[in-house]
């Protein structure tokens, strides 16, 4: 299980050298990661920072999906044809009876 905790920038600083901090009710916290919340960096390499957190978080995700390039498909062997497959009755009994939805 894993819980996040979000603390001042003091006490992040604390948990990030000890490994561990005080709550205010006296409670010790195991730390095994902090890092900034916003752009999921880990916290040493933006302690003291601004923090670079887009507001879309396409930095997350790769950056702007509409300028990325699409991905190729291999075209298929020379002299061969995509030849269309039967129909595959995914729903009701049909698919029960064929196995598609049925559990090996």
């Amino acid at each position: 299980m894993a819980a996040e905790i979000e603390v001042e920038p003091r006490i992040a600083s604390i948990a990030d050298f000890r490994g561990s901090f005080r709550t205010l009710d006296g409670q010790r916290v195991e730390a095994l990661e902090v890092y900034c919340r916003g752009c999921r960096r880990p916290y040493d390499e933006v302690k003291g920072q601004d923090c670079e957190e887009k507001v879309d978080n396409r930095h997350l995700i790769g950056g702007d999906q509409s300028t990325r390039k699409k991905r190729k498909l291999p075209p298929p062997p020379k002299g061969s044809q995509i030849l269309p497959g039967e129909r595959i009755q995914r729903r009701g009994i049909h698919a029960y009876m064929a196995g598609v939805s049925r559990p090996r």
